[in-house]
């Protein structure tokens, strides 16, 4: 039919007995609220699943008739009014004790800057893995009553929804976003108005509109470029998530960044923690070191105050994960930035200076050095990324230098499924919600009787199975499939027969995933996948970024596996890879593969989230997974090092994922016997498969959930960052200016400090007798009390390696002739046998944040 077909809605009245649902629809805390969202989905469920589980869109085109008959049903108004007692309850809730132990809630605020964030689909302002631990950090930070707000962009365009094509390629759909269809709303300033600020963009003047959101107890703060008043290029600014080239993404980065700072502080918050996450928001340093020089003060002593209140997250220890600027891109942009920060072009862009590249500008570099706290996101990473990012601290061991790891969680209110959330209800009352951090507590999953637990995990696969032979019939109907095409391909996708075992594979395809690590060996895993009595599907899911080729052609092989005759129907793809896809898939799925190349997962949330809901890892021990295998929750494939070329360990990790899914993954979800007097007899449930899982939610829940997560960070960096801002800028910064004049003094004189020994030392003292260590240092104008002299004393292991036990701090004495000055130490060994020390010189300032921030260090 010919002509212009014109959209239009017919838009309800909600009658008052049901107004919260407006309220609820206005308040992100329905993406973790499945009370509220079931509300919505009984009043039309075929109408909730069209708007894409948006409220507000939902509201607007629900039929008046329905309200009516919701409003009437004695049964619904009682699930309603509970949902209403349970949110207005929620809303007066008290910081947790464990918050108000390290912050203040009337004095301090923490302001979390981050590039996406991850509520739900229906605000697509998120890619992926950042984008979603950002959601679920906000969302335990409601929780638990932390201070908190939230800064990002709103894209107009967020990122892309994926179809899969006949031939294997992704295609990217890009929708425009309706603003009226989110649950924001413009920010108003004292007398109302719309809340605009402005930052400079190459010289121009780019305003941008500010946007707030609530979620529970926080608010998410979003800037948005596309205003009349800019120019077309500048309105596109904040158009798409992740689009654009490098002046899109620098652009972006200073909307974020210096156009976040500049919001917070139009709306009248004075954050005491800033917490930026990713590098993205680094220019947000800048902005606040400016303020303080706008002020009256000088940089360096502005630097110490801004760095002293900055938390700094890093999140990947894959290099093209790091944001680099051209210097003649930065220069474009800042040029007139710097003289305000009163610094030259070349000390401005040796912020961002790293090894690498003398012409770029890393963002991760100006985060470090712009922040005193900061961490990666599981404990292998922290060690990885405090060797990456040694630079900063060049003289100090990687293993002493600042850098720790706060490991990464998930929201268990989010990704725990409803039926084991409704259980837990059932068999320990409410009490569950308040003991998600105690894993003594969670020791009862191994009460609940076998056939229960089994069947709740049986209802979920179902529900998932249903899910994915209704998605992939559309898909390979849209594709050209003929009917006896796709009827084999979803012939083992029966929602009734639930015993065969599923393995998923869902993740970001990016190289050092290895998506197709599986495919290395094809008659292998035909063997395998084909056993008429115990087969196997793998279930595959998710998006490569649009300009990533290779990680497109990892798509592209795994359509070519599935289509080929041995694997038809045991290997599938899914497309359109989001937020509901993977709540469907970490909930149904028997295993969670995940084969990540040695040591470049960062962390991981996916094989959490599967987890907590008794989903069996299957992993590569890296990221999280290094430290949350426990030899009975899972299995692991121990990587080889970097040090051996990713075509030997491909091999040899794809051959130990094969022995373990021959001899042990595949026996044990198949073995329908349990131990009893008698022997083993036959069971109706696999016993041993259920004790694994069993021990995967009773040892994940307690330690990978986000409040966990949000706790370490409150415990461990948001109340050092807020207490050592409040120190150093006590007295009109006079302490930061302080710390800043040492730190100059201390480099000009390092190059020309020296330490030697006084003295050989003795191969033996006796037991209980002491070990006389003297040494003389050229502090070359320093104080003694500028420098700290340790004996660092330990052992070597078994590669000559020396691991340090204890340390020791030698004394200052008078000056000899040389004009050095003495330091003595009567060492008492606390260890027996043959032991080592070694002598380390380093400065020391009562108000540096970490002992060694200065990075430098010099050894005897």
């Amino acid at each position: 039919m010919s002509g212009t077909r014109f959209a239009f809605e017919v838009r309800p009245q909600i009658p008052p007995q049901l107004a919260h649902l407006e309220t609820f629809a206005n308040d992100l805390l329905y993406s973790w609220d499945r009370t509220i969202r079931r509300l919505f989905s009984r009043l039309d469920p075929e109408l909730w699943e069209q708007t894409g589980h948006n409220p507000k869109v939902f509201l607007r085109r629900v039929s008046q008739e329905r309200l009516l008959d919701a409003a009437e049903d004695r049964i619904f108004m009682e699930d309603y009014n509970r949902a209403v007692f349970a949110y207005d309850a929620y809303q007066r809730e008290r910081p947790s004790w464990g918050v108000e132990q390290h912050l203040d809630p009337e004095k301090d605020l923490v302001a979390y800057f981050c590039a996406e964030f991850g509520f739900h689909e229906s605000l697509p302002i998120y890619s992926g893995g950042l984008g979603i631990l950002a959601g679920d950090h906000c969302k335990a930070a409601s929780d638990l009553g932390v201070p908190f707000v939230a800064v990002g962009i709103l894209y107009r365009q967020g990122y892309f929804t994926q179809t899969i094509d006949n031939q294997g390629n992704q295609v990217a759909h890009y929708h425009p976003t309706r603003f009226e269809d989110l649950p924001i709303a413009p920010a108003r300033d004292a007398q109302g108005n719309e809340l605009t600020v402005t930052v400079d963009v190459q010289g121009r003047e780019v305003a941008l509109k500010v946007w707030r959101a609530r979620a529970g107890h926080i608010q998410l703060i979003l800037l948005d470029s596309d205003l009349e008043r800019n120019t077309e290029h500048d309105r596109r600014i904040t158009y798409q998530l992740y689009g654009g080239d490098r002046t899109t993404r620098i652009q972006q980065e200073i909307v974020l960044g210096i156009g976040g700072v500049r919001a917070l502080r139009a709306l009248g918050l004075a954050p005491t923690v800033w917490h930026i996450n990713e590098g993205h928001a680094a220019f947000s340093i800048l902005e606040r070191v400016r303020e303080l020089v706008a002020q009256g003060q000088d940089f360096s002593s502005a630097w110490e105050a801004v760095a002293a209140g900055t938390v700094f997250t890093t999140h990947t220890p894959v290099p093209a994960g790091h944001d680099i600027f051209d210097h003649g891109l930065m220069l474009e942009h800042f040029s007139p930035f710097t003289e305000a920060l009163g610094v030259s072009p070349a000390d401005f862009l040796a912020l961002g200076a790293y090894p690498e590249n003398e012409h770029g500008f890393n963002q991760t570099a100006l985060a470090l050095r712009g922040s005193r706290f900061h961490n990666g996101v599981s404990r292998i990473h922290g060690d990885v990324a405090s060797r990456m990012e040694s630079y900063v601290w060049p003289q100090v061991p990687p293993e002493d230098n600042p850098m720790g790891y706060v490991t990464n969680g998930v929201h268990v209110p989010t990704f725990l499924a409803s039926e084991w959330a409704n259980l837990f209800d059932m068999r320990f009352g409410r009490e569950w919600r308040r003991e998600l951090n105690n894993p003594a507590y969670w020791q009862r999953i191994d009460d609940i009787p076998d056939h229960l637990y089994w069947s709740v995990h049986q209802t979920l696969k179902s529900e998932l199975i249903a899910r994915v032979h209704r998605q992939l019939t559309i898909q390979h109907r849209r594709n050209g499939c003929s009917e006896a095409e796709i009827e084999r391909i979803t012939r083992y996708l029966d929602p009734q027969d639930t015993e065969i075992l599923l393995i998923g594979f869902a993740r970001r395809f990016a190289t050092y995933k290895r998506a197709t690590l599986l495919f290395s060996d094809p008659e292998r895993l035909a063997h395998l996948v084909n056993d008429p009595k115990r087969p196997v599907i793998f279930l595959f899911a998710g998006k490569a970024h649009p300009q990533d080729e290779p990680g497109k052609q990892l798509i592209r092989t795994i359509h070519e596996m599935a289509s080929r005759p041995e694997f038809e129907g045991k290997i599938l793809l899914l497309e359109g890879y989001d937020m509901a896809l993977a709540r469907a898939m970490v909930t149904g799925v028997d295993v969670w593969l995940n084969t990540p190349r040695y040591p470049l997962e960062a962390s991981g949330t996916s094989g959490q989230k599967a987890g907590i809901n008794g989903v069996i890892n299957l992993s590569v021990l890296d990221g999280w997974w290094g430290e949350g295998y426990d030899g009975e929750n899972g299995w692991a494939i121990a990587p080889h090092g970097p040090e051996f070329d990713d075509a030997y360990r491909d091999h040899q990790e794809a051959q130990d994922l094969f022995n373990l899914l021959e001899n042990q993954v595949v026996p044990l979800y198949y073995d329908r016997t349990a131990l009893t007097g008698n022997g083993r007899l036959p069971s109706a449930t696999p016993e041993g498969w259920i004790a694994k899982s069993k021990a995967s939610m009773r040892t994940l829940l307690p330690r990978y959930s986000t409040h966990r997560m949000v706790m370490d960070y409150v415990t461990k960096l948001y109340s050092a960052a807020s207490s050592h801002q409040a120190t150093l800028c006590e007295a009109g910064l006079a302490r930061a200016g302080e710390l800043a004049r040492w730190k100059e003094k201390v480099r000009r004189a390092w190059p020309n400090v020296r330490i030697r020994a006084l003295g050989a030392p003795p191969e033996g003292v006796p037991a209980g007798g002491a070990l006389p260590i003297d040494v003389a240092v050229n502090l070359d104008g320093l104080d003694p009390n500028d420098v700290v002299v340790e004996c660092v004393v330990g052992r070597e292991d078994e590669l000559g390696e020396f691991i340090p036990v204890e340390a020791h701090r030698l004394a200052p004495g008078d000056k000899n002739d040389q004009g050095e000055t003495l330091f003595h130490l009567e060492l008492h060994p606390s260890l027996p046998g043959l032991q080592f020390y070694q002598i380390r010189l380093f400065p020391y300032h009562p108000h540096l944040a970490h002992r060694f921030e200065t990075g430098l260090m010099l050894w005897l």
